[in-house]
């Protein structure tokens, strides 16, 4: 359990801070002792802007404190706790959050999402419940291309044949009943294959006779023949053929999927393997003031030493969230590496061979590495040296050993405290990866699971049947995390799973498939955690991953006012009803950025507090509150909130 630090001399400090604050509403509280103009000065300088009152205010601070209310000023938490004394603070220009009796908790965060909303817009969706058979996509194909041109490309994403009634792949043969005139791309939603056409492969150039390439498979028939399905760099052979999106479209999908993390009560992201031209459009919208959502982003590099050497000349010199977080809403993160494949195409890097179908063997295949491993731990050493945060993305347990091995022997090399190192994915970790993450975490703050709960439900009937019985089981190891005192940070990798964090808090519960293909728990519930744990999961251990935790990731005096507001409590309601959560209200910086259209929550002006007779003349008196309130911002910001007991 990950608790707080609260020394004895910082408990006397909010003490003393506590009581003088507390005197100085009593004092303005007494009739005829405040004239015009002291009444300005705190209207100005000490009232809060907004105050959401009448709620069930989940903190998610050390303790797991639970208060009635919050008062927010210049964007941040000036103070949380009870109705009466919130409501003390009101002065006639606050704006009044009625919760009426609602649940407030931190504004969700995603530690591995893929932050884009091109494909909501300009892709066509080929995901479930819309598509559960193979007619289906052929229909949906059939019905795009009577709106365009022959020759024009046709994009489709999202299909999964765990979801399919057909339970296999989507051949070329199968597109090319509707597509015999226009080439067709569908990617998978796990992103790591997908299937084309004849016509696409036709221009791509992909016969019988062209090898595989590099980290990456052309599937084929047993004659040598290409089905169509393509995985890993061997997409690219197709992708390089489809037009890019524009920056105009790039920012449209940006300001598309923000909206869509406000009315699901989320803040923060970390977006990973982004380029230069999305950083532009990044920064574009942000100029635009609308990037209600913050974002910490990694630098996608290439495979070789060289990628390596140019990306750290040209990213490295502004990407030190340790030392500076810039602006907090828009910030350069880190690396972001792949060592492996998928669990959806079994191409990720295991010990044992691959299963399919649950129990049978896919005999033969291990999956592989996408980079030389090599190279790879050159390129480890390298952003470790350029004191470079970096997450890698490993599925396989081979390729989460030898991740976990690469940043043991840079840390050696070089002993770096506080780079926060993390492991995309990390589904199957070895004992070992286990034991080496703790001891890490604990000596040099790195070795961080950034992990996605998900994956057992929105894709978990296909992760079974590629798993296996013995492998599902250890798929993420949430409660052995917590026994060995190991925090993780949960995401929703989209679009390769729905984005909505609700989902991720039940999956970590729950542990449940979808369909139930091989069963409704093939995962197992050794392996659960409750929702205390799971909501620090998607708040307060992903802040800290985003070197944040001081700033967002729980409702204490002195962070920003990221807060979600939710129809149902989260900590007493049945599992299941977690994932149908709805958000009421969404504030980042204290700013309301989404209300929906039905909630019972009232927003309204408050009223003058404070008697308009008399005067005291008590400035020197109202600096002294100011000073208690900074103090009591200080200490809160320097707690070590994340001391492992």
């Amino acid at each position: 359990m990950v608790r707080g630090n609260k020394s004895g001399k910082n408990q006397l400090l909010v003490f003393i801070s506590s009581f003088f604050i507390s005197l100085l509403i009593g004092v303005f509280l007494l009739p005829s002792c405040v004239g015009p103009e002291d009444r300005s000065f705190i209207e100005k300088y000490l009232m809060p802007d907004t105050v959401m009152i009448n709620g069930k205010i989940i903190q998610v601070d050390a303790e797991d404190s639970v208060a009635e209310a919050i008062a927010i000023r210049d964007g941040k938490i000036m103070a949380v706790g009870s109705n009466k004394m919130v409501k003390k603070l009101i002065g006639q220009n606050t704006q009044v959050i009625d919760l009426k009796g609602m649940t407030a908790t931190p504004g969700f965060i995603d530690s591995h999402c893929h932050f884009s909303g091109t494909s909501m817009l300009y892709v066509l969706d080929l995901s479930y419940p819309a598509v559960q058979k193979i007619a289906d996509v052929q229909q949906k194909i059939k019905a795009k291309i009577e709106t365009m041109k022959p020759g024009e490309w046709v994009r489709g994403r999202g299909w999964d044949e765990g979801k399919l009634s057909e339970l296999r792949y989507i051949y070329a043969s199968d597109l090319d009943l509707v597509s015999p005139n226009n080439p067709v791309w569908i990617t998978h939603t796990m992103g790591h294959y997908g299937t084309a056409n004849s016509y696409a492969l036709k221009l791509a150039k992909i016969t019988k006779n062209i090898p595989d390439p590099p980290g990456g498979t052309i599937d084929r028939y047993p004659d040598g023949m290409p089905t169509g399905v393509l995985k890993e760099s061997a997409q690219n052979l197709v992708g390089r053929l489809i037009p890019r999106f524009t920056l105009e479209q790039v920012e449209k999908g940006l300001i598309k999927i923000v909206e869509e993390f406000n009315k699901e009560g989320m803040t923060t992201v970390k977006d990973p393997g982004i380029g230069p031209e999305k950083w532009k459009a990044y920064q574009n919208v942000l100029a635009q003031g609308k990037l209600t959502v913050r974002v910490f982003i990694l630098w996608e590099t290439g495979k070789t030493i060289e990628d390596a050497k140019r990306l750290i000349d040209r990213v490295g010199p502004f990407t030190k969230p340790y030392i500076t977080t810039g602006n907090d809403r828009l910030i350069s993160g880190g690396i972001k590496l792949y060592l492996d494949g998928s669990g959806g195409a079994r191409t990720a890097w295991l010990y044992k061979e691959w299963n399919k179908n649950y129990k049978e063997v896919d005999k033969g295949n291990y999956g592989y590495p996408v980079i030389d491993p090599k190279i790879f731990r050159k390129q480890v050493l390298m952003f470790h040296n350029a004191g470079l945060h970096m997450s890698v993305h490993a599925i396989g347990d081979r390729a989460i050993d030898w991740i976990i091995d690469s940043y043991a022997l840079a840390l050696k090399e070089n002993s770096i405290h506080g780079l926060r190192h993390g492991i995309i994915h990390c589904n199957i970790p070895t004992g070992h990866a286990i034991e080496m993450m703790a001891e890490m975490q604990k000596t040099h703050d790195a070795g961080y699971p950034e992990s996605q709960s998900t994956f057992m439900w929105w894709i978990g009937d296909t992760y079974a049947g590629n798993f296996g019985p013995e492998r599902s089981l250890r798929l993420k190891p949430f409660k052995t995390y917590l026994d060995k005192n190991i925090i993780w940070g949960g995401g929703s990798d989209f679009s390769v799973t729905p984005l909505a964090a609700r989902y991720g808090l039940w999956a970590s519960i729950a542990r449940k498939t979808l369909l139930g293909v091989y069963g409704s728990n093939p995962y197992g519930m050794d392996e659960a955690v409750d929702i205390h744990n799971a909501l620090r999961s998607y708040t307060i251990w992903n802040a800290r991953q985003l070197f944040m935790e001081d700033k967002i990731g729980s409702i204490e005096v002195g962070k920003y006012a990221d807060i979600a507001v939710w129809n149902k409590d989260l900590y007493t309601i049945p599992t299941d009803e977690i994932k149908d959560l709805k958000c009421q209200l969404t504030l980042i910086g204290g700013k309301i950025v989404y209300k929906a259209p039905d909630t019972p929550v009232t927003i309204s002006k408050g009223k003058v507090t404070v008697s308009q007779r008399g005067y005291i003349g008590s400035a020197p008196f109202m600096v002294f509150a100011l000073l208690a309130i900074a103090i009591a911002a200080v200490v809160q910001i320097r707690r070590k909130v994340f001391k492992i007991a």
